[in-house]
C-alpha cells in the first residue's frame, strides 16, 4: 500500500481500548453467568452453559485484548504543510487525505478514560466530515491541534 506513515498514536492507548473492550464485554459475560445460573436452575445439560461461558470468553479476549493490540499496530498519521494523512483499520486498513485547506476547526476531546491516562483525541472538522487522531498525549494532541489550526490559516491565506 505505498509508502508507511511513520507517526503513532501513544502506546497508552492500549489500556484506554482495552478497559473500553472489556465494558463492552460486561454483556456478554452477564449472559454468561445467567446461562450458568439457568442451566443449574432448571437442570439443563451441561454443555449449554460451558458453551456460553467459553463463547464469552472468547468475545471478551477477541474486544479487550487482540482488537486493541491490532488497532494500536495499524493506527497512524502525518501532518504535513499540505494535507493531513490518517491510516487505520483492523482487517481493512483505510488511508485518508485531508486537504489543510478543507480544515475549518480543530478540537481536543477527553473523555474520563483518556483523562485518566493523560491522553486526548483531535478531532478534524472539514465542510463534509470529521476526523479523529485518538489517544495523543494531552501535550502532544495541544500541539499538534495548534499546528493544524496554523497551517490550515495558511492554506487557506494561499488560497
Amino acid at each position: 500500500m505505498g509508502n508507511e506513515l511513520n507517526t503513532r498514536i501513544s502506546e497508552k492507548a492500549l489500556p484506554v481500548w482495552r478497559w473500553s473492550g472489556l465494558i463492552h464485554s460486561i454483556g456478554v459475560i452477564i449472559l454468561a453467568i445467567a446461562a450458568l445460573v439457568l442451566a443449574i436452575i432448571f437442570d439443563w445439560p451441561y454443555w449449554m452453559p460451558v458453551v456460553a461461558v467459553i463463547l464469552a470468553a472468547v468475545y471478551t479476549y477477541f474486544f479487550a485484548i487482540l482488537l486493541p493490540m491490532i488497532r494500536w499496530k495499524r493506527w497512524r498519521y502525518e501532518v504535513r504543510e499540505q494535507e493531513i494523512e490518517l491510516q487505520r483499520g483492523v482487517f481493512f486498513v483505510k488511508r485518508t487525505l485531508v486537504p489543510m485547506v478543507r480544515v475549518q476547526h480543530v478540537d481536543t476531546v477527553q473523555g474520563p478514560l483518556l483523562r485518566k491516562y493523560g491522553l486526548a483525541t483531535i478531532t478534524i472538522s472539514t465542510a463534509a466530515t470529521t476526523h479523529e487522531i485518538p489517544a495523543l498525549d494531552m501535550h502532544e494532541a495541544d500541539d499538534l491541534r495548534n499546528s493544524i489550526s496554523s497551517l490550515a490559516r495558511v492554506a487557506e491565506d494561499d488560497v
